[in-house]
């Protein structure tokens, strides 16, 4: 893929709430190309393949991110709490099962 095409994607992964450069770049090592791609997505085994590519455990706030990410990716519509990754923690994890359409 050509430099121009991957700044395309990684621009388009920032449009997730919560996910910046860094993150943007996580997700296309992850093979990402697209935020329709993380749509259904189980996002506890995004954290695993993260934490196996980056070789050691990653802080869990980057599952948070993940669970609000496919959130993002998999309605149309979006509760404003749901955007926030820090409400996707654990004890708030029912409210992904329960949103998800």
């Amino acid at each position: 893929m050509e430099i121009s095409a991957e700044r395309k994607v990684l621009k388009e992964l920032r449009l997730i709430p919560g996910v910046g450069k860094a993150t943007a770049r996580d997700l296309y090592d992850l093979g990402f190309r697209s935020v329709a791609e993380l749509k259904g997505r189980d996002p506890e085994d995004l954290y695993l393949r993260h934490c196996a590519l980056k070789g050691m455990i990653v802080d869990r706030c980057m599952l948070y991110v993940f669970r609000c990410a496919v959130y993002f990716a998999s309605h149309r519509q979006h509760h404003p709490d749901l955007l926030k990754w820090w409400n996707w923690k654990d004890t708030a994890a029912p409210l992904f099962h329960h949103n998800r359409r």
